[in-house]
């Protein structure tokens, strides 16, 4: 059962059987993991939207979710991870103006368009640090048509990442001059980001093990997947890899997190060390 008590909502009460269940749909759903070692954690997001519709066995509201498509996106989303902000690992942000986007252009003619695809976007501050980034540190930024898509699995960080109003911990990492820039005040220490800048940037929904959602997507020059392949297992990584090798342009440039390496996931990359980080290239 689950109960609320203050208006917040308890933990679930799972059997094995059931935490075992939660793993088995969330990773055909996702290709992230949740296993026994997170039983708290799943309890409480099921806890949590077995409250909001209303169902008070666990077996009777995974059956619900998995037959019904809209309460299924929102357990989805109760169970993905936004922890991000502006500017992180801007290591790779600095290779992307100094190596990656001068090597991407040398086959283009100005004007010509290169896409870029954050993913996953969170609520935003990847997709928008590219943005900002590029505006700021690449003096060939208005040569060409820059398009820059965020994509998440998680619908409810796409609306906020679409709405772009940032609090202080997601902005501790932005020059005062940048953020003066491009964000304009709010109340309680909130900032919106400049319409221009918001309506530059496209967020789409995509799951990267379902290639399926990614279809309509077309072809990219530069994907930054940072910190996503982390939370899948082995076959999810490879699936995802296959995925990302197939959203690039020949030559075209994936960017991973620091602790993630695709020599390990896939052989179909070659691995590239530019003086600011390491990334891979699709031959």
């Amino acid at each position: 059962m689950s109960a609320a008590t203050d208006g917040v909502p308890k933990p679930a009460t799972l059997d094995d059987d059931d935490v075992a269940r939660v793993g088995r749909l969330l990773y055909r759903w996702t290709g992230m993991i949740f296993g026994p070692n997170k039983r708290y954690f799943i309890e409480r997001r099921i806890g949590q939207r077995m409250a909001h519709s209303g169902i008070g066995d666990a077996r009777s509201y995974l059956a619900f979710a998995a037959a019904q498509t809209t309460e299924r996106e929102a357990l989805i989303n109760a169970f993905t991870i936004n922890e991000t902000y502006f500017y992180r690992e801007d290591h790779q942000l600095t290779a992307l103006s100094r190596d990656i986007l001068p090597e991407i252009v040398r086959a283009k003619r100005p004007g010509e368009l290169v896409r870029i695809w954050s993913m996953p976007c969170s609520t935003g501050e990847e997709a928008y640090s590219i943005a900002i980034w590029l505006l700021e540190n690449w003096h060939l930024v208005d040569a060409y048509n820059i398009e820059i898509v965020g994509s998440d699995i998680d619908t409810n960080a796409l609306d906020q990442a679409r709405a772009g109003r940032f609090g202080p911990r997601a902005l501790a990492r932005l020059p005062a001059p940048v953020v003066e820039s491009y964000f304009e005040g709010e109340r309680h220490h909130r900032r919106r980001i400049i319409d221009d800048l918001r309506e530059s940037v496209r967020f789409v929904p995509a799951n990267i093990v379902d290639r399926a959602t990614l279809a309509g997507l077309g072809r990219f020059d530069v994907i930054l997947c940072r910190n996503l392949l982390i939370y899948f297992d082995d076959e999810s990584r490879r699936a995802a890899a296959d995925n990302l090798f197939e959203s690039l342009n020949p030559g075209g440039f994936l960017c991973l997190g620091h602790s993630e390496s695709m020599s390990r996931i896939s052989d179909r990359f070659v691995m590239a060390r530019l003086a600011d980080a390491i990334v891979y290239r699709r031959p």
